[in-house]
């Protein structure tokens, strides 16, 4: 588990762009579950969350066509919210950062730290914006 003062700027960068962030696995069922689309980011203390990852999910929601809800876990912090977003993630193995759109509780789009690592935001970017056209 990372210290709180560790990962609160990493966490205020998401939150102070609209994320609203979950805690526990209810809140995570919830906000997946609800009538609409909703783009979850897992947030890590890693570098492509910081360069590439938390970027383009802020870069996305600029599009015309957004997600009607936008919500982040924290990976080594909130292991609840975590393993419960992962859980409805299946069939793509955990990973983190990475980033998934759902639209009334069904997965429709999904970013994998493999999507992320080593690609510009503005790529990443792109790949949501293309998704939000698609099913927002």
């Amino acid at each position: 588990m990372y210290p709180a003062e560790l990962v609160k700027p990493m966490r205020d960068d998401l939150a102070n762009a609209g994320f609203e962030e979950l805690y526990t696995a209810e809140a995570v069922e919830n906000a997946i579950k609800q009538e609409g689309t909703t783009l979850v980011v897992v947030n890590s203390v890693c570098g492509c969350a910081a360069a590439n990852a938390r970027p383009a999910a802020k870069m996305s929601l600029l599009n015309e066509k957004k997600p009607d809800h936008a919500v982040t876990v924290f990976a080594g912090v909130d292991t609840e919210a975590v393993d419960a977003a992962r859980n409805m993630m299946i069939p793509f193995p955990p990973s983190s950062p990475s980033m998934a759109l759902f639209k009334n509780g069904e997965l429709v789009h999904m970013i994998e730290r493999h999507h992320i690592e080593g690609r510009p935001a503005e790529l990443i970017a792109q790949n949501l914006t293309e998704a939000y056209n698609e099913f927002c």
